[in-house]
């Protein structure tokens, strides 16, 4: 049984059922283990907390109950522990999904393997092992970690490293609502935060923030007098930035800046930044003026990523930032995805230049597309064989990587990325260059061969 994707176990509430629920919590828990548990603010969490807890308990844990929180806030209470949270994340209203934690991180492809070999197998405790459950308050602390964290790596131990920043905040009636305007207020900054009501209808705009859902809020911004615009999607573990003219600032270029200033702030050898394989190469120019690499894992792996570098670097190197456009672990304070830790510390960044545009100034941002090209699922792997050996040859003169698609970057910095799609009958292209029509069209003519080829 194949239960998770890139990002946990994500689907309708028609196939993210109780049931399922409780045979992934009794796959997941054992005696002497201690689970907490979390919600975001969808209609049907609680049905399914409840059920993760009692198939928990039932298989020998003992759980914590948090209640409804963001997804970092879990990740955050997940420490020296384990942690199961109830989210769908961006997805609409009508799904949910489960993503499961240890110590603070995301349980990898082999831990996930191991609960898909358990689910409906006979992981039932002895009556007399049955776990306990209890209620656990994380929030205020979360909020205490993430103003402590920021105040000391983007501003001083204050904690008033955004006195004077004018910031405005669209929680997207997600779990933002309770962390993200209440951290950047107590590092000083003035805070206007709207649609910062819990709603698991999601009634102001679709949960996924896009500058197509945000377009009332960059009105918004753009009539108003404002610094900085931050968003966030259901369970606050992404980020979306906005200039104080309502411009949706490029997820890559935010990346960027982020994990430019990590390299630059770093004291290791040789600092790390870990991203995907369809980040932009903006990351890699920026990050190595700052003296630092750039290293790539495949889309919701970034953890395991993580883990790669640290076992394959000596004592001089420190995975310092790792992140996916619109997602971002700060490793030095944790190992999770963590939207309200990132919100802080842009508006931090921000504080220091000046303003967003100061900020985002050394950065190259190339025209960038993403197209689609159709493919039949049976025809993926066949496909990709022949277009590792027929995209270098189309695109000699590259630098290639094969480790997760077909990946080639050229001297000016430009770069085109082809992968299957994991959800859909498609073959996707992503190229960023000055040139990029160009580009797309030369990537799309062979791999529409290639496709045409092996089907």
């Amino acid at each position: 049984m194949t239960l998770f994707g890139t990002a946990g176990i994500r689907g309708p509430v028609e196939q993210i059922t109780p049931a399922l629920a409780l045979s992934v919590g009794q796959a997941a828990g054992e005696p002497g283990e201690t689970f907490v548990v979390g919600r975001d603010g969808r209609e049907t969490g609680p049905a399914l907390a409840a059920a993760m807890e009692a198939g928990l308990e039932s298989a020998g844990a003992d759980v914590y109950r948090l209640g409804q929180v963001p997804t970092p806030a879990l990740a955050f209470a997940s420490q020296g522990r384990r942690g199961a949270m109830l989210t769908a994340s961006h997805n609409p209203p009508e799904d949910n999904g489960i993503k499961l934690f240890v110590d603070g991180v995301e349980y990898d492809r082999d831990a996930e393997q191991t609960i898909e070999e358990r689910v409906d197998g006979d992981t039932l405790a002895a009556w007399d092992e049955w776990g306990d459950s209890d209620r656990l308050e994380v929030l205020e602390s979360y909020r205490d970690a993430v103003v402590d964290y920021v105040g000391s790596a983007f501003g001083d131990d204050d904690n008033d490293s955004l006195d004077g920043l004018s910031v405005a905040v669209d929680c997207g009636n997600g779990m933002a609502s309770v962390a993200t305007p209440q951290v950047l207020e107590r590092l000083g900054a003035e805070v206007v935060a709207v649609n910062a009501t819990v709603d698991g209808h999601f009634p102001a705009r679709e949960s996924k923030p896009t500058p197509e859902t945000l377009v009332e809020f960059s009105e918004s911004l753009a009539a108003g007098s404002f610094d900085l615009g931050l968003a966030h999607d259901g369970d606050a573990d992404r980020l979306v930035v906005l200039g104080p003219d309502g411009e949706v600032i490029h997820e890559d270029t935010v990346l960027a800046v982020v994990a430019a200033h990590y390299a630059t702030e770093s004291d290791a050898d040789d600092p790390v930044v870990v991203t995907t394989p369809n980040a932009s190469a903006r990351i890699d120019e920026q990050v190595r003026e700052a003296g630092g690499r750039v290293e790539r894992v495949r889309l919701g792996a970034l953890h395991e990523g993580i883990a790669r570098e640290r076992r394959a670097g000596d004592e001089g190197t420190e995975v310092v930032f790792a992140a996916e456009p619109w997602k971002h672990i700060h490793t030095r304070f944790g190992g999770w995805i963590d939207g309200v830790a990132s919100a802080a510390a842009v508006a931090a960044l921000v504080a220091d230049i000046g303003d967003t545009a100061t900020l985002r100034d050394p950065v190259t941002e190339r025209p960038y597309r993403k197209v689609s090209v159709d493919c039949p699922d049976d025809a993926k792997s066949d496909a990709m064989a022949t277009l590792e050996f027929d995209l270098p040859a189309a695109f000699p003169n590259t630098t290639v990587d094969t480790d997760y698609g077909v990946r080639l970057e050229f001297d000016d910095a430009s770069w085109v990325l082809v992968r299957p799609s994991g959800t859909e009958p498609y073959v996707r292209i992503y190229a960023e260059s000055d040139d990029v029509d160009a580009l797309v069209a030369d990537a799309r003519e062979v791999v529409a061969s290639a496709v045409a080829d092996t089907s």
